[in-house]
Order: C-alpha cells, then sequence, then structure tokens
C-alpha cells in the first residue's frame, strides 16, 4: 500500500487530492516521498548546531524535497511511526547536496525529544514541500528591485525570514531586516543575515544587545531618522504580527504576515489553522501560510489558538463551526 503525506490513499478524497496537489510547490508532486509501507526512506541529519540554550539547527538529508521546496514553504517532521506532526518552516536549502534546513525551538515534547536527535540520526518522516511559496517569488525581478523591502523577524521567525532575504539577493535586491527577540542569547542567525541583507538591526526587549525595545519600537526608529518602505514581512509570534500590522497599517506600509505558527496537522484536516482573513475563512497550512497582515483577526487567531490546546476547546470548535471547521479535505465543505 502506497502512503503518501502519511495518509492511507484510500483515505484521500480526489477533491482533496486535487486542491491540495498544486500547493505542493507550485509544479507538482516532486516534492513528495512516496514509498510503501515496508520501504520508508529514513531522512538522516547530517549537520546539527546549538543556536541558543533552547533554539537548534539541522540540516536534513531530503533530496526530492531539496528540488523543490521555495522560500516560504514547510515541511512536516515526525521523529518516528507513533510520534506526532511537527510543522516547521524551511530555513534553508540546496539541491544539490539534497540537504534542508530547519530551525526547531524545543518547547513542547516533540520537540524537546527531537533536541536529542544528533548527526547521524535519522527521522522517521520528512514530508514537502507544503504551502504556498513567498508572494515576492510571483513578482518581477525588475519591479522588486524598485520597492524597499523590511522584513521583520521575532525569535524562531527568523529562520524563514532568511530564505526569502537570501533568494532576494541572489537577484540583486537587498531587503532590510529587524531581527527581535527578548534577549541576547535568543538572536538567531544574525551572521548568516548580515551576508546576504541590506541593512540589518537588532532588537532586545531587555537592551541586552542592539537597540534596546521590541520590533515595533525599532520601526518607529528607523521611520524617525527618515527610511521609508513599500513592503513590510513581518513573520514571528502572533502578538508581535499583530502589532507590527497595526503600526503599518497607521503608516500606510502593505504588510505581509505568515500565521506559521498556528499550524498543527499541516494539510488542512486538523482545523487548528483555521482563520479570518479579510471576512472570509481561510486556512493557514493550505491557503498560505502568508496573508495580509492587515486583513487577519489576529485576535481570533490568538482566541482559536487556546482553545484548540484542551480537548474540550476543540470539541467546541468542531460544534460551533460545522462544515467550515477542516479545510481542503473533500468531505466537509471548503
Amino acid at each position: 500500500m502506497d502512503i503518501i503525506l502519511g495518509f492511507r490513499l484510500e483515505n484521500i478524497s480526489l477533491q482533496w487530492w486535487k486542491r491540495y496537489h498544486c500547493k505542493l510547490s507550485g509544479r507538482g508532486c516532486g516534492g513528495i516521498e512516496i514509498k510503501n509501507r515496508r520501504g520508508f526512506s529514513m531522512y538522516e541529519i547530517t549537520k546539527k548546531e546549538i543556536l541558543s540554550e533552547s533554539i537548534f539547527l539541522m540540516d536534513v538529508k531530503a533530496p526530492r524535497v531539496a528540488r523543490n521546496c521555495y522560500p516560504g514553504q514547510f515541511i512536516i517532521v515526525k521523529l518516528d511511526e507513533r510520534g506526532e506532526r511537527i510543522p516547521l518552516t524551511i530555513c534553508d536549502y540546496d539541491a544539490v547536496a539534497g540537504t534542508v534546513t530547519i530551525v526547531v525551538q524545543a518547547i513542547g515534547a516533540s520537540t524537546k525529544r527531537m533536541a536529542e536527535y544528533n548527526v547521524g540520526d535519522a527521522l522517521r518522516d520528512f514530508t514537502g514541500p507544503l504551502g504556498c511559496r513567498s508572494e515576492l517569488l510571483c513578482e518581477p525581478v525588475e519591479e522588486l528591485k524598485k520597492k524597499k523591502i523590511l522584513f521583520v523577524a521575532g525569535g524562531v521567525g527568523t529562520a524563514p525570514v532568511y530564505p526569502q532575504v537570501k533568494w532576494l539577493h541572489s537577484k540583486g535586491v537587498l531587503a532590510d531586516c529587524i531581527i527581535g527577540a527578548r534577549s541576547k542569547n535568543l538572536i538567531i542567525l544574525e551572521e548568516e543575515m548580515k551576508a546576504v541583507a541590506g541593512e540589518v538591526y537588532v532588537a532586545t526587549d531587555d537592551g541586552s544587545y542592539g537597540f534596546k525595545g521590541n520590533v515595533n519600537d525599532k520601526i518607529k526608529d528607523l521611520v524617525s531618522q527618515g527610511k521609508s518602505y513599500d513592503l513590510v514581512i513581518a513573520i514571528g509570534p502572533l502578538i508581535m504580527m499583530k502589532f507590527v500590522s497595526l503600526l503599518t497599517k497607521e503608516l500606510g506600509i502593505k504588510t505581509v504576515v505568515s500565521m506559521n505558527p498556528i499550524m498543527v496537522d499541516g494539510t488542512g484536516m486538523c482545523g487548528a489553522c483555521r482563520l479570518t482573513v479579510g471576512g472570509q475563512v481561510k486556512f493557514a497550512c493550505v491557503d498560505g501560510p502568508e496573508f495580509d497582515g492587515h486583513l487577519v483577526d489576529f485576535d481570533g487567531a490568538m482566541k482559536r489558538a487556546q482553545m484548540y490546546r484542551t480537548e474540550e476547546g476543540r470539541a467546541i470548535l468542531r460544534e460551533r463551526e460545522g462544515a467550515t471547521h477542516h479545510g481542503g479535505c473533500g468531505q466537509c465543505g471548503e
């Protein structure tokens, strides 16, 4: 029996597969590892680097994923056959070496167990690329060169920011970047970002490194210095993206946010990443993860994330939302 994305084929509706198939890489399903049940590939860890006391980086050998992924997309990791699905944004990729770089913050049981893995160990599943690629890749390069772009990265959000800044650099576009964290020891990928960005600004809440204040304070500081931007791309905790979007709306700057923090299953079938964007129901993992930050209902998303953490909350959401609780499965409506 062949397996696709960890589900038996007979359990996948044709409607769901047609919709989700086109989301994978924009060019078909070349990024999916398809094996029979007794012949699964194991995905070897070829590099591990500790970035902070709770954040680590890994290079994983996954040639098909590496050949087909784009900035903005994500993958799903399972440590073993019974492990939970862990959605992780793609930090970098090397199609020649066949490796994909991920950055993980050890905060839950599965990610803490994953932190114990070392070079030579292997992951059970490494499924992707999933989600839609960054909107930047859809714009003509000559148009991008005319824009002043500012990335705002909060904490581990620096990881998905990096491949977008790196891609722009490869096209001759230098974007600025703010890296924010509570303190110096939580700042990651600073030197990597400096190698591909225009200006890199570091902001820490406690002032232990760089600018003292949060990322919003730094945006205001840059504006007060006469800096202007045509586009802001913010990736980080929900609360950070909410307040960045509120500020940039006041400033009249178009803003894109990545709603990857609310993803759980990664296929639209669990209902966790259901959110409202411009009054319409969307699902971060299949319709995003990028959305117009000025249209996202952040308060609704944060309240939902809290409810989804308990079985009682999930039951309430399923009953309240009915046919729109899931997205893209083909069985319960769009």
